[in-house]
């Protein structure tokens, strides 16, 4: 009869463990697609927000500083949902925004004496 418990326990512990699974797969799949919709929806905005130039530009930046990136594209976003843009930004202007929103370099010498 204990044969019989410990069986029903282990396979009622089996099915929690898999309804865990799957739950957690559940959920997993449904945060990694509201990601991908955000980034559509991101994507879609920027195509809106620059020229076709200034998106080439901010994509080859993108490959050696993507955090740098994705805070101008957030300024970006917030600046068109408040309204403060005016048609689409060019190449020009994007360069200009990108310069003040790079940090400053100091200049380091080193002097021999």
């Amino acid at each position: 009869m204990a044969d019989d418990e410990l069986a029903d326990l282990r396979r009622k512990r089996m099915d929690q463990i898999q309804k865990q699974q799957v739950d957690s797969q559940m959920a997993a799949a449904s945060q990694e697609q509201a990601q991908q919709e955000m980034e559509a929806k991101k994507a879609s905005l920027m195509r809106t927000i620059l020229t076709p130039e200034a998106r080439e530009r901010l994509n080859a930046i993108r490959m050696t500083k993507p955090e740098f990136v994705t805070q101008i594209e957030g300024q970006l976003i917030m600046l068109a949902q408040s309204g403060r843009l005016r048609g689409a930004i060019t190449d020009e202007q994007l360069k200009a925004i990108l310069k003040q929103a790079q940090p400053t370099k100091r200049d380091i010498t080193i002097t021999r004496r």
